[in-house]
């Protein structure tokens, strides 16, 4: 029986239009093969949605996006809109779709893919085999926490204050996401926070501490913020599940991600309670090679296969895009951004190609 989703396709700026074409192809090519419809619509959103309506979240976006069962987006911003006030700039499109569709988990992947570890500035022994997964509170902590601002204090001088604050049920609802998904992979979770000098961490460390009583197959464990950083480059393969809140996973996935040695391969995923998910690869826009096939599209491809897993719950589609990713890569395959000697030099387009006909 033919199953059919619903796919709101936010291309938004830069090489966005490129990859995210690519995608939308191997996406029909598994969707043949397993019978599977998808049903794209294409909408506006950050510096396009600017240029066109006046607003980077165009109502008629969300609304779509709403009635949608994934979101698969591409990029955000460029140097055409770096002017703006901050309120209008491309970025505030993403924030936006982030509160409208109530997604407060961000999942990032930092898998080094044996093709490309030399690409990766650690030595091969510390960095082969790792596979780390990222869960990140994305809705609250010191970045959404009253009060915030820039006030006048004592004597005229200006002070700038930011509150970092979570609840119980942010932090349980966040915790259950990571234990969910640890239990999908190796069983491991390790909490980040920093319990030893500020009380909203101990706040989090309690209730990770008690929720683990609901997940005795998960194995956790509890490091500080600053402890973290330093393990991650100093033996990343000790992790599988991290979960952190707004602040520290902004940070730790971010230097997760570049122990694979390419922030351009990883994608990631946004989840709400319920409702459609985003899913869209962790680079910018690249304005500086738009429309000039010369754009990696493997993140935007790999974001469908995320989209597809956690999305859709369709893990075998899922699993038919991520090997054909390998594929191309064992063939030999390179675009710009990963290329060295010896390998086959292609621009997006024919890497789109080279992954239908590794589809088959």
């Amino acid at each position: 029986m033919t199953k059919h989703y619903r796919i709101t396709l936010l291309p938004g700026d830069g090489i966005g239009p490129e990859i995210i074409t690519v995608a939308v192809s191997v996406l029909k090519r598994v969707g043949e093969q397993l019978d599977i419809q998808f049903e794209f619509k294409e909408a506006l959103v950050g510096g396009a949605a600017i240029d066109a309506t006046g607003n980077p979240l165009p109502d008629a976006t969300l609304d779509t996006c709403k009635d949608s069962d994934a979101v698969l987006l591409a990029a955000i911003g460029g140097y055409k809109w770096d002017t703006l006030p901050s309120h209008q700039r491309p970025e505030q499109g993403l924030l936006g779709l982030r509160a409208g569709l109530g997604l407060f988990a961000n999942l990032r992947p930092a898998k080094i893919l044996p093709q490309l570890i030399d690409a990766s500035t650690l030595k091969r022994e510390v960095v082969e085999g790792v596979d780390i997964m990222v869960v990140r509170e994305l809705t609250g902590g010191i970045y959404f926490g009253q009060p915030k601002g820039i006030f006048a204090g004592e004597n005229g001088e200006k002070r700038g204050v930011n509150t970092m604050v979570y609840a119980e049920s942010e932090v349980e609802r966040i915790g259950r996401v990571a234990f969910d998904i640890a239990r999908k992979r190796g069983k491991r979770l390790c909490s980040v926070d920093k319990s030893n000098v500020l009380d909203v961490s101990q706040l989090w460390r309690d209730r990770m501490t008690r929720l683990s009583e609901e997940y005795a197959d998960v194995e956790l464990s509890h490091l500080y913020v600053d402890n973290a950083a330093m393990q991650l480059v100093r033996y990343p393969k000790q992790f599988d599940t991290i979960v952190t809140g707004n602040l520290f996973g902004d940070i730790l996935s971010d230097e997760a991600a570049m122990l694979t040695g390419s922030i351009g391969m990883l994608p990631s995923a946004s989840l709400g309670a319920s409702g459609p998910g985003v899913f869209e690869p962790v680079h910018g826009s690249a304005p500086d090679i738009a429309g000039q096939d010369k754009a990696n599209p493997l993140a935007q491809v790999l974001s469908a296969a995320m989209m597809l897993k956690y999305g859709l719950d369709e893990p075998e589609a899922a699993d038919r895009l991520e090997q054909a990713v390998m594929q191309v890569l064992d063939e030999g395959y390179r675009t710009g951004d990963i290329m060295s000697p010896g390998m086959k030099a292609v621009g997006c387009q024919a890497m789109g190609e080279a992954l239908l006909a590794a589809l088959g």
